[in-house]
């Protein structure tokens, strides 16, 4: 089979796999430039499409390859410029400019940043853009509530860019921003107010990415939302790159000037969502994976942290730094589910599960059963308390995505045992519910809520 024949072959089995917008995105452009006996070389046309389809694509091209052709083919895949250079690709040589502060966190970078569901398409807009800085995306608006992981990926961007060019990057808050303008009109400054208004345009905009944080704090700073306009307008005309964050999109700054927020929208506006229980749990194994409690931390303990702090990335981290510190102190031999309750004790807001899908569910059972919550966590194991608890726990097994450990622990502390014998037991008694009583108890609770 030729290498016409096959990439037709490929692109039309890979086009069932995945959705037509992540096929024109990462598959739309690829080329076949050599094919042996058991090699195969894609060209791509940007440097993060052989990122994307090396990290997130590769088996599903392997497996797509091997139905075609039977071949278990070495994959790789070069840029145009890379086709003819046997080793090593030439970058372009790294020009420092040690008299300039980017302001950047030099630690927060895309290596250490933990992709999920939630935050992918964010990653891959912030990988395009420092790829080809001022060229794809630009502005890049990046919003989300606070704690998501917004400002690492300005300043993984910004890393990215001065390590493989000599472009100059400034990262800024909007905070930052303001204080600086509004400073040209102070009369305690040393400089007078032309100097120090010329030595601000050049700072903001002898630049080529800017990158300011917390765009939302503009509102109702009219004069500094002039200045931010004439700034913006001055680096995008120049093809300069810049990225913007906010606690909310475009649309929902209603009080900025419409000019401002229809710019915002020339470009890319990417939202981070909240990080789902499985991105939680893998942002705590990456905070601990080189730490000396990552070979005694328990999968219960991770677990809870992961469901103890859902909505915000620094909330995580500090109780992971909290469980770090504790150790330290005790030194135990394991740090199982107690130990960390223990540890967390004081730092976990009590609360923090008032609005949760168990609260909810346990809510509705109450209810339905005409008996409290305080029933439902207690001791007590009479029928009457010990079948609506068994359905509770079978419904917030059912209804969400927590686990055994942690329904186990908003049903009075107990095993997670405990709770597979209730499911288990609610399953049984379905198989062989006749009458369909309990099924249509069922359902009633789930209409409530």
């Amino acid at each position: 089979m030729g290498k016409d024949e096959l990439l037709a072959s490929f692109l039309t089995n890979i086009a069932k796999e995945i959705s037509p917008t992540s096929f024109t995105a990462w598959f739309n452009n690829l080329k076949i430039v050599s094919l042996t006996n058991d090699s195969i070389i894609f060209e791509v046309p940007m440097e993060i499409h052989k990122k994307m389809l090396g990290d997130n694509y590769y088996a599903m091209i392997e497996k797509v390859l091997k139905n075609i052709t039977n071949i278990d083919y070495d994959i790789d895949f070069v840029l145009e410029n890379e086709i003819d250079i046997p080793e090593q690709v030439v970058t372009n040589p790294i020009i420092s400019n040690n008299d300039f502060n980017t302001n950047l966190n030099p630690n927060l970078n895309f290596d250490n940043f933990v992709v999920g569901d939630t935050n992918r398409l964010a990653k891959v807009a912030a990988m395009a853009v420092a790829e080809s800085p001022g060229r794809i995306h630009n502005p890049l608006f990046i919003y989300g509530k606070s704690g998501l992981g917004k400002t690492h990926l300005m300043h993984a961007i910004g890393n990215y860019i001065v390590a493989n060019s000599n472009r100059k990057v400034l990262y800024c808050t909007c905070d930052e921003f303001m204080t600086e303008y509004t400073n040209i009109a102070n009369p305690d400054n040393a400089k007078n107010s032309i100097e120090y208004a010329t030595e601000f345009k050049n700072k903001y905009r002898n630049i080529d990415v800017l990158i300011i944080d917390d765009i939302q704090y503009l509102v109702g700073a009219e004069k500094t939302q002039q200045e931010f306009f004439n700034t913006f307008n001055y680096l995008h005309q120049s093809n300069k790159q810049i990225i913007i964050s906010s606690d909310r999109s475009p649309d929902d700054l209603k009080i900025l000037e419409e000019r401002l927020r229809s710019r915002f929208m020339w470009g890319l506006p990417v939202d981070i969502y909240p990080p789902d229980f499985d991105l939680r749990c893998r942002i705590i194994r990456k905070k601990i994976e080189n730490s000396s409690i990552a070979n005694l931390i328990t999968d219960e303990s991770i677990e809870y942290i992961a469901n103890s702090c859902q909505n915000d990335i620094r909330f995580l981290e500090g109780a992971v730094n909290r469980l770090m510190a504790y150790t330290a102190m005790i030194v135990p031999k394991s740090i199982d589910l107690e130990f960390t309750c223990e540890a967390l004790k004081d730092f976990v807001n009590k609360n923090i599960y008032s609005n949760n899908n168990i609260t909810k569910i346990q809510k509705a059972v109450a209810d339905h059963y005409n008996i409290t919550i305080d029933d439902l966590k207690g001791k007590k194991r009479s029928n009457k308390v010990a079948h609506p608890r068994q359905l509770a726990m079978y419904l917030c097994r059912l209804e969400t995505d927590e686990t055994y450990p942690r329904i186990g622990l908003e049903f009075g502390g107990r095993d997670h045992s405990t709770v597979i014998f209730a499911c288990d037991k609610i399953e049984k008694e379905l198989e062989t519910d006749t009458n369909g009583e309990l099924e249509r108890t069922i359902k009633e609770i789930k209409a409530k809520l």
